[in-house]
C-alpha cells in the first residue's frame, strides 16, 4: 500500500471521523474538527554519493474550534513527529504538526 495511503488511514482512525484532507482544494468546504495535511519535503539519507532511504515530510494541520482537541496528544505519541506552533485563523484554532513517514 502507498505510505501516504497508510497515514491516512491512521490519521482517519486517530481523529475517529473521515474529515481528513490531503491538500484540499481552497473551494473544498471542510468539517471540523479535521485534519488537513500535504507533503512538504522528501528527506533523503545519503551515504557514498547514493541515497539509501528516503522519507516523506507531512505538515499536519489539526483544526478545530475548540483550542485543545485530544487528537494532538494521539498523533504526538507516534514516531517521527514533532509540535510546530499554534494559531487562530477565522475563529479556528489550528495546530502544526511535522511527521515524517
Amino acid at each position: 500500500m502507498n505510505r501516504r495511503l497508510e497515514l491516512h488511514k491512521i490519521l482517519v482512525g486517530l481523529l475517529g471521523s473521515n474529515n481528513v484532507y490531503y491538500q484540499p482544494p481552497e473551494s473544498l468546504k471542510m468539517d471540523y474538527p479535521c485534519i488537513r495535511y500535504n507533503r512538504s519535503s522528501i528527506n533523503s539519507g545519503r551515504a557514498d554519493n547514493f541515497n539509501y532511504r528516503n522519507m516523506n515530510q507531512y505538515t499536519l494541520y489539526i483544526i478545530d474550534k475548540k483550542p485543545d482537541n485530544p487528537v494532538i496528544e494521539k498523533i504526538m505519541g507516534l514516531e517521527r513527529t514533532s509540535y510546530d506552533r499554534h494559531y487562530v485563523a477565522d475563529n479556528l484554532n489550528h495546530d502544526v504538526i511535522t511527521i515524517y513517514y
